[in-house]
């Protein structure tokens, strides 16, 4: 879907007399966005940001007892002015006390010129496909052009996802695979070894053999302690750094932060939510030391990787625009085959 499109007159005509609200489980979400057009969407999402052409990303957080709620919201002229409000809630205990997902949320897309429920939808897979397709579009942006060999350090939700989408920017031959569940590592490296056809494995308690063989690093945790810092890496490898998306969170170490170049989803949050914050408050950076913002990269006005041999650090915290842009080519998609359940929520 291009950021610059147009909307179809008759299909604009039917969805304005259809009326109502579509709502969108999670096996609809999961059926309808695919890696590939995710990718496009998120990228275009990027450089609509950076042009100033959205409308500006907020986000909120709220915690509740066992853990939090986050808010993000944004809108993007796609074709039609979309504006997207999603709501995503982390109780950590879940899975073993209640036997519940960890995450669960709710996404509402509306329009952005009258303000019309568009339509409700889950928001676990959206989440987890827009987060991958950032990296995705970071990766290809920022890591080498002969990057074959790559590290996943997390094996949580977010990782299948992550590794699908980059091998489509980045087409691997091998993967190493690391988690502090042996098994889980274990079970991943063998399925995306069957689906990607490529050379994937889980690696050793000892990371730094796996981390020195990798050109990309991708680390999705929930760690609230440095994963990697200064030596860890080679020199040129591209990591991107997904599990800080809130203050307690930290995946690099601010001495490592400080040594690469930063490029950031968008550097105001991330100084408040990201690896970049503890960067700053260990005294290791200020804001004006990150190099760009990837929209920024996207859109060339700034640039991003300038020296094959530095490291550089995407700084992914989730901005609310990859909500928007991913959850439009779900509603588009829908809309075309059919799919999902119409209320009317003012009846």
């Amino acid at each position: 879907m291009a950021a610059n499109s147009t909307p179809n007159p008759t299909r604009s005509d039917s969805i304005d007399r259809a009326g109502g609200t579509l709502v969108l489980s999670q096996s609809d979400v999961t059926r309808l966005l695919d890696p590939a057009a995710c990718i496009e969407a998120v990228e275009a999402a990027f450089r609509l940001l950076a042009e100033g052409r959205s409308l500006h990303p907020g986000v909120l957080s709220v915690h509740a007892p066992g853990g939090a709620f986050h808010i993000k919201a944004a809108g993007l002229p796609l074709g039609r002015l979309y504006f997207v409000a999603k709501t995503n809630a982390n109780f950590p205990d879940n899975p073993a006390q209640r036997q519940l997902p960890t995450i669960q949320g709710v996404l509402v897309l509306l329009d952005g010129t009258n303000g019309r429920p568009l339509a409700v939808m889950d928001s676990m897979s959206l989440t987890a496909q827009r987060t991958a397709a950032a990296t995705a579009v970071a990766a290809k942006h920022l890591a080498g052009a002969n990057a074959e060999t790559a590290m996943l350090i997390g094996c949580g939700l977010q990782a299948a996802a992550q590794i699908h989408a980059l091998h489509l920017v980045r087409p691997l031959r091998r993967l190493f695979v690391a988690d502090l569940d042996i098994g889980r590592a274990g079970r991943l490296a063998a399925a995306m070894a069957a689906e990607l056809g490529i050379d994937a494995r889980p690696a050793p308690a000892e990371l730094r053999q796996c981390l020195a063989q990798s050109q990309i690093v991708v680390t999705c945790t929930t760690s609230g302690a440095p994963i990697l810092g200064p030596g860890d890496v080679a020199p040129g490898t591209f990591i991107a750094a997904v599990g800080a998306d809130n203050p307690e969170k930290n995946e690099i170490a601010p001495a490592l932060l400080a040594a690469s170049a930063v490029i950031t989803d968008v550097t105001s949050q991330c100084a408040e939510i990201g690896d970049l914050r503890h960067a700053i408050d260990a005294g290791a950076m200020a804001v004006a030391d990150v190099r760009a913002e990837l929209g920024q990269v996207i859109a060339g006005l700034k640039p991003g990787r300038i020296d094959p041999g530095e490291t550089v650090v995407f700084d992914s915290t989730g901005v609310a625009v990859q909500d928007v842009a991913a959850a439009a080519v779900v509603y588009e998609r829908a809309l075309n085959e059919g799919a999902g359940l119409r209320i009317d929520l003012a009846s």
